[in-house]
């Protein structure tokens, strides 16, 4: 809906109502001094038409308007059609809150419903949550999720986990028993965690080990590795999957026997858009479904027969005493959580293999062509989705980005705004909106 601004008549008639005379004697509590006296100092204002060619006009001056952009890292640029978002647009979508009353939500319970089925085929898990704020949020909650189930408190990472969702992670358990509960697992020379390190730093009081599936450098971990570190010391495993169209051609990973699957949504649900929004994927066995955080809506019958759809957990300190939730997560991302359901829908089982596919056959060819670049290497061996790291042997990946972004190219993410020892190394990643002439346009400027 618009807004349509109050017409004079209609401010004289409310302010008459209330017994004043203007505007400005509704402020009178505030002393002289502290009011500004006089108008703000704005441009006149714009009628519609002309608003819109200012803010095209703006959009086009930017500095990143028709650049090729090669950015990944945890947010990805995939084809969202615009019928999703003339769907989100339905005021019974787009205005919705908490379905607090069933009899009057079931539209939102059931499209929740089938977010929640789709999650849990695409991580292979038994059941899945209404939503999380975002990949790093849940990769957290997952984390505390097993220290509950466990009654542990040491989680070891993997160094090659999103750097965001370790500082998440941290972040979490900073107030609980401070940061020493979580050590970080170094990384092996092919890109993959060290699994000899990694089971060093189990101990008895080891509740979880937690991975990427693809990991930050976009390699793809050995599962079967992970389970068998995690199980020799009595823990769970999470993973976390920055990267949802990568499930189109990987396994899942509850599949290998993961016990927490999480994830980000972003990917399938909108473009990437000042670093968010994003939807938090959690799934897991269902031995664990009284542990799980937020909420999980079911399907039932009424006295009836007829299916209906309800809040059959809600595990939160808004429903339940606060000792007994298991999150403060107050409310879940349920208009992007329907984006995801409504594109992945869209999509369905072929059309995602099929994008997926596309994104493993042009990660593939850009790989090729970067190997015989003089002056740069490819440091990690391991198997790939649709991103890898790119080490250069001359300049600081921040120049070679400065470099290209002249050139109207994004390249990458540079890796040294993460860590100092990964200054030369740049994150390059590809989706199915990457043309050859674009994979080659990015090989030849850094081939110059």
């Amino acid at each position: 809906m618009r807004y349509l601004p109050h017409t004079d008549q209609e401010i004289q008639a409310m302010l008459r109502r209330i017994g004043v005379e203007r505007i400005d004697d509704l402020f009178a509590t505030i002393p002289e001094t502290h009011r500004l006296g006089r108008p703000l100092d704005l441009e006149p204002a714009l009628d519609e038409p002309r608003l819109m060619q200012h803010l095209n006009s703006l959009a086009a001056a930017s500095a990143g308007a028709g650049m090729l952009s090669f950015l990944g890292g945890g947010m990805y640029r995939h084809h969202v059609p615009p019928a999703v978002d003339q769907l989100l647009q339905r005021s019974e979508f787009y205005t919705a809150y908490t379905p607090y009353q069933a009899e009057l939500s079931q539209g939102t319970l059931q499209a929740i419903f089938e977010f929640q089925t789709m999650v849990c085929e695409l991580l292979g898990t038994d059941v899945a949550n209404a939503s999380m704020y975002d990949g790093a949020s849940a990769a957290a909650e997952a984390v505390l999720m097993a220290r509950r189930i466990k009654r542990r408190n040491h989680v070891v990472v993997s160094g090659a986990l999103h750097p965001e969702y370790v500082e998440t992670i941290r972040t979490y358990v900073r107030g609980l028993d401070g940061e020493g509960s979580i050590q970080l697992a170094p990384v092996s020379a092919d890109g993959r965690t060290d699994w000899d390190a990694a089971r060093s730093l189990m101990t008895d009081e080891t509740a979880a080990l937690i991975i990427g599936y693809p990991n930050f450098f976009g390699c793809v971990e050995d599962l079967n590795a992970a389970k068998a570190a995690a199980s020799g010391g009595d823990a769970l495993l999470i993973t976390a999957t920055a990267e949802p169209y990568a499930l189109s051609v990987l396994r899942s990973p509850a599949s290998f026997g993961a016990d927490i699957c999480v994830g980000e949504g972003q990917a399938l649900a909108v473009p990437p858009q000042y670093g968010g929004p994003g939807v938090g994927l959690l799934g897991a066995s269902k031995e664990f479904v009284r542990q799980m955080p937020g909420r999980l809506v079911g399907r039932t019958v009424d006295v009836d027969g007829s299916p209906g759809y309800v809040l059959t957990l809600s595990t939160r300190e808004q429903h339940i005493r606060r000792e007994k939730a298991t999150s403060n997560i107050c409310t879940n991302h349920g208009l992007i959580a329907l984006a995801m359901a409504i594109r992945t829908a869209m999509l369905g089982r072929r059309g995602f293999q099929q994008a997926g596919q596309r994104c493993l056959d042009a990660a593939h060819y850009l790989r090729a062509g970067l190997e015989s670049l003089r002056g740069f290497e490819l440091p990690y061996a391991a198997p790939v989705f649709n991103e890898l790291v790119l080490r250069s042997k001359g300049p600081d990946a921040c120049e070679l980005v400065d470099r290209l972004v002249a050139r109207s190219i994004i390249p990458g993410v540079d890796l040294g705004r993460f860590r100092e020892d990964w200054r030369k190394d740049l994150l390059i990643a590809v989706t199915e909106l990457h043309t050859r002439e674009d994979l080659n346009r990015l090989i030849d400027a850094l081939a110059d």
